[in-house]
């Protein structure tokens, strides 16, 4: 690599991160990944279940790769590659670096092997933990932290990512074989009757969106003023019955509350009902990652698209709120209390006590297009690609889901994705005009 190559990769001046990450934190996140996938067997590994998802041993190396190429060589320009062939096999969209492998064929590459990506794993891992051992002027220290900040960061939405995947792969299979059995859990409970829908008002208001303080990915910032006009927004979010309501009402066959695209494609591609549902023996189940079970009717509704969350929201005389709306809510909040990855549920829970489940459980489809904040600016050189060139024709997400780590979210954070999309761990929340 040229020292003009190492430049570009370094971790840009604009990138916040916290001084005191270290070794324990990037042992600690790297151990996680393969702790998730303890479950599966070796044929799991290598399957892609659709275009848009990855197989699990690509997540595996793919991140290992992100350290080797943004992390280890820019701080270590004479290191050798681990395989030559890795940094195009493991390149998920940087074009800056070279050219990546088709996403749609990840799942052809029956090689390498499971256990050679868990030996690029662990060279990786050694290889970041020498790296951290050695001296460093201070700017340089700095640099390299705020890129193993925004690797770790990274991770953790693969580790999401590896789950979501894995459901898509499994609940497809017709023998809809759990992950992992959960005999402990809370959704195994009767389903009580649902507590009324009720909502909390804001007053109009000139407000700061984004990012204040810590780690944040660079859609985040800069931070700016917002006003809001008065609303409200649902103290908890929409439950199975609730939508099952809307499903018998014929929501489905209304083209009146459809969005015009999501319609079209609702003739090209029927499906009347969230994704992991099926009508069997006279009553609705659901694929969980714990196995297949009668639909619990008080637990959030999940795995909608954007489409189906606003086709919904307009049939209850409602809409979705915005993100800005959706943050300002948040930040009142202690987003440490939510149902995570760490709960081991991995699926989102009835609401408890008067918890309104602002993080975690299912990310929130809002009505705002994804796109940049007034004066943002890209991470410069090819770290710039991590969210810029995305800014275009998505919906953003908030709050985190039930497989999401508890440490990665915050009140600013912006998810993205397609309005068509619904095999994430994606609900909604209701919001009104006053």
């Amino acid at each position: 690599m040229t020292a003009a190559e190492s430049a570009q990769r370094t971790a840009p001046s604009n990138l916040t991160s916290d001084p005191t990450i270290g070794l324990e934190d990037f042992r600690r996140v790297r151990a996680r990944s393969e702790w998730l996938c303890r479950f599966l067997q070796v044929e799991d590994f290598g399957v892609q279940p659709m275009p848009d998802a990855s197989p699990p041993k690509w997540h595996l190396a793919h991140t290992s790769w992100f350290f080797e190429t943004f992390l280890l060589q820019p701080h270590q320009p004479s290191m050798q590659l681990y395989h030559p062939a890795f940094e195009h096999l493991f390149n998920s969209y940087y074009n800056g670096v070279g050219k990546p492998f088709p996403r749609s064929q990840r799942g052809n590459l029956s090689r390498p092997t499971v256990g050679e990506v868990m030996e690029y794993r662990a060279h990786i891992d050694a290889s970041v933990a020498a790296l951290l051992a050695q001296d460093h002027p201070p700017q340089t220290w700095h640099s390299l932290v705020q890129t193993l900040q925004l690797g770790l960061h990274h991770e953790q939405q693969h580790q999401e990512l590896l789950l979501t995947d894995i459901k898509y792969n499994l609940g497809h299979n017709p023998l809809y074989p759990a992950l992992k059995e959960n005999p402990a859990s809370q959704l195994h409970a009767a389903s009580k009757a649902r507590d009324p829908l009720t909502y909390t008002t804001f007053e109009p208001e000139l407000i700061e969106v984004g990012a204040a303080a810590g780690f944040c990915f660079d859609n985040e910032l800069p931070r700016h003023s917002v006003y809001l006009a008065p609303y409200a927004l649902a103290d908890r979010l929409v439950t199975n019955a609730e939508y099952l309501d809307f499903i018998n009402a014929g929501g489905y066959q209304r083209a009146d509350l459809w969005l015009s695209e999501a319609w079209a494609g609702l003739q090209r591609e029927p499906r009347h009902h969230p994704l992991y549902w099926n009508w069997e023996d006279g009553q609705w189940f659901e694929y969980r990652l714990d196995g297949y079970y009668p639909l619990v009717l008080n637990a959030p509704v999940v795995h909608i698209s954007g489409y189906e969350a606003a086709a919904f929201a307009a049939w209850s005389d409602a809409r979705l709120p915005t993100e800005f709306e959706w943050e300002y809510a948040a930040s009142m909040l202690a987003p440490e209390l939510g149902n995570f990855v760490e709960s081991q549920q991995l699926h989102p829970l009835p609401q408890q006590g008067g918890y309104n489940q602002m993080f975690g459980d299912v990310w929130e489809w809002t009505s705002s297009s994804y796109g940049p904040y007034p004066g943002y600016c890209p991470l410069p050189g090819v770290l710039g690609e991590y969210n810029g060139k995305f800014m275009s024709s998505q919906w953003v997400l908030r709050g985190g889901s039930c497989a999401t780590p508890q440490s990665h979210i915050r009140a600013s954070y912006r998810n993205f994705f397609y309005p068509k999309d619904s095999w994430q761990f994606s609900g909604l929340r209701l919001a009104r005009n006053l």
